[in-house]
């Protein structure tokens, strides 16, 4: 009976929090990391991109566009999308609204942001369809975060198999070849040749 009490304990603590919500128990308190990468993640400035291009393929002014994607875009795009709306929305020329504004410089913005000033001046200068390169773009930041994600997981793998191969080692070596030769030492001084 008690080892099924401890087998019963073990599944609730071991539970998902929806399970343990449902049956009234508190959430255990773990600290939430983020992990920190230049530029933000990828997938959400993809999905940034992406509702850019699509509030501009449903017909939206560029500035009106901007805003509604700047609300939900991450911090980065939010800011460069925020300035060009509102100097759009004051008349200023596309060239200009879509600058990199003066307190930050174009190299301290990372690379996606600056393709997406890059290609609203030049679809400000030329008429271009802004939204088919911003498409383009979402697509290549999500190849970009699964090449990522794929790398993340082979350097895992290969981290992994130090420690794996530390401990299956020994553990083959005393189960598998210690019998082996102490069952073959036993024979050899059994039978007298040494």
């Amino acid at each position: 009976m008690s080892a099924a009490a401890v087998l019963l304990a073990m599944a609730v603590l071991a539970a998902p929090s929806t399970v343990r919500a449902r049956a009234g128990m508190p959430r255990p308190q773990q600290p939430v990391r983020h992990r920190l990468t230049p530029g933000g993640d990828a997938l959400a400035l993809a999905a940034g991109l992406e509702v850019f291009a699509l509030c501009l393929t449903a017909g939206m002014p560029v500035s009106g566009a901007a805003a509604a994607t700047a609300r939900y875009a991450p911090p980065q795009l939010a800011e460069v999308l925020r300035r060009g709306a509102d100097l759009l929305a004051l008349g200023a020329e596309p060239g200009v609204a879509w600058s990199a504004s003066p307190d930050r410089s174009a190299g301290a913005l990372d690379p996606s942001t600056t393709a997406v000033l890059r290609l609203a001046r030049r679809s400000g200068a030329s008429g271009a369809a802004l939204a088919t390169g911003l498409v383009a773009l979402a697509a290549q930041c999500r190849a970009e975060a699964a090449h990522q994600a794929t790398a993340a997981a082979e350097r895992a793998g290969v981290l992994i198999a130090g420690p794996l191969g530390l401990c299956f080692l020994p553990a083959f070596v005393c189960l598998g070849i210690v019998p082996v030769v102490a069952g073959l030492a036993g024979d050899v001084l059994r039978s007298g040749l040494l």
